[in-house]
């Protein structure tokens, strides 16, 4: 009797499995189809991507191997669009070749290529504030004290590794200005931070103890 039970229960939940297939085909299709979908997205993406982060390294070596002055041109319009890709890795060393190499003089320029690589591309964090440490020492000679600390504000607000480079960077914009009590109190703050960088701390104790030890 149990078994005649059981192949019943059984019969009629198959009935019922066949019967929700039969009248829900077209839904499980379309979510089947969707699911499929989804998956080559992603796996499409992540090989666009992938060949994408290829491109980009190979463009930025072919412009930067053997570097030739005498193409600074060329040069500086593909670095330039190695920046717009907003890579993590080759657009921020795009800049800085740039930077370091002299290629064009428009700083108002440049600040926009350092805006592109701060609000627009997806940079790990220290990576971010190292862009925005590089940032403030370009403008250091360039920009008032507002405009210096508002450059670096993101990091002396923060807890980061670049901390004390930046206070560092605002401790000589004033000592330079010869605004000695403000130069000191960032040096200060150097001495006292925990994590500074040592040869950091040990430069700003230099400059407390030779020039502004009053």
């Amino acid at each position: 009797m149990d078994e005649e039970t059981a192949l019943i229960d059984a019969n009629t939940r198959n009935e019922k499995i066949k019967n929700f297939l039969v009248n829900n085909k077209s839904k499980i299709l379309t979510i089947i189809i969707s699911i499929v979908v989804l998956l080559l997205l992603f796996f499409g993406y992540g090989e666009y991507k992938k060949r994408n982060r290829i491109s980009v390294s190979d463009e930025f070596n072919s412009l930067t191997i053997g570097y030739n002055k005498e193409n600074n041109s060329k040069i500086l319009t593909g670095l330039i669009n190695v920046i717009k890709e907003k890579n993590p890795t080759y657009s921020p060393l795009a800049l800085y070749f740039i930077i370091d190499n002299g290629l064009t003089d428009d700083k108002n320029q440049i600040n926009e290529y350092f805006d592109i690589l701060i609000e627009d591309t997806s940079l790990e964090n220290e990576i971010k504030n190292l862009v925005i440490y590089k940032k403030g020492l370009y403008n250091a000679d360039i920009v008032d004290e507002a405009g210096i600390l508002k450059i670096l504000k993101p990091i002396i607000n923060s807890e980061s590794v670049w901390k004390s480079h930046a206070l560092y960077l605002l401790g000589e914009y004033f000592y330079s200005k010869q605004e000695n009590q403000k130069a000191k109190d960032f040096f200060e703050q150097i001495v006292s931070l925990e994590n500074s960088n040592l040869e950091i701390k040990t430069q700003a104790q230099k400059r407390l103890n030779r020039d502004l030890s009053d």
